[in-house]
């Protein structure tokens, strides 16, 4: 039987049809084999517990973002691309919260764990933070939630450096939910091509958006 997440051509397919673009894993080694395990959930019926499972692990340890998952499944039903993002925005959010608990309250027994395993948390990234958090507080998280920056250094490293809790969470629910609503939005507008086009050009296309939303906001702060 087939699911109801499945495409002519699987979901799965249409996005490894570009695994050699920027930002994609390497074609072997144990990431790798990682992100093909991620996007296998697109093609099954349990594809948006996945889903949801990914953006809150993501948000704290795992290493592969939810994107290229909440995409094969947004192709697969594109008029549910929208409910995936909601998925995608609110869980991740949720772990979010969790690492800011986790660095709050528990960094000085977890922190050598998390940067002895987890993949872009390290002592030198958390330096580089705490001087963000210093000049920009909520535009330091907003960034990190919209752009390819490693949001678990971000959601970690603002309970170990006590950041207001509100502040964390507006900036985190805002920035997710921008990201993953904006791709989920273009592909049920357009399809398969733009589906590619965002996988092939994502961390510049984030960083792009994102660079340029906080400039439009600056400049409105500065104007009134």
């Amino acid at each position: 039987m087939k699911s109801e997440f499945e495409h002519p051509r699987s979901s799965r397919e249409t996005l490894e049809a570009g695994e050699l673009a920027p930002g994609h894993p390497p074609r072997t080694g144990p990431i790798r084999r990682l992100y093909d395990w991620v996007l296998h959930w697109a093609d099954t019926r349990h594809g948006p517990t996945a889903l949801g499972a990914l953006s809150f692990a993501e948000s704290s340890f795992f290493p592969i973002p939810p994107d290229p998952l909440l995409m094969a499944l947004s192709l697969g039903a594109p008029r549910k691309s929208l409910r995936f993002a909601l998925i995608t925005t609110l869980t991740s959010v949720a772990g979010g919260i969790l690492g800011y608990v986790l660095g709050s309250l528990a960094w000085q027994a977890l922190g050598p764990l998390f940067f002895q395993y987890v993949p872009g948390v390290t002592p030198e990234a958390f330096g580089q933070v705490q001087a963000l958090y210093e000049r920009y507080d909520f535009w330091a998280v907003f960034l990190a939630g919209l752009t390819p920056i490693p949001y678990k250094v971000f959601t970690l490293s603002s309970g170990v450096f006590a950041i207001s809790f509100p502040i964390f969470v507006l900036a985190s629910v805002l920035s997710r939910g921008l990201r993953f609503f904006v791709v989920a939005g273009l592909i049920y507008a357009y399809g398969e091509p733009i589906a590619r086009f965002i996988d092939r050009y994502f961390n510049l296309l984030t960083w792009v958006f994102g660079l340029l939303l906080v400039g439009g906001f600056l400049v409105v702060e500065m104007v009134l």
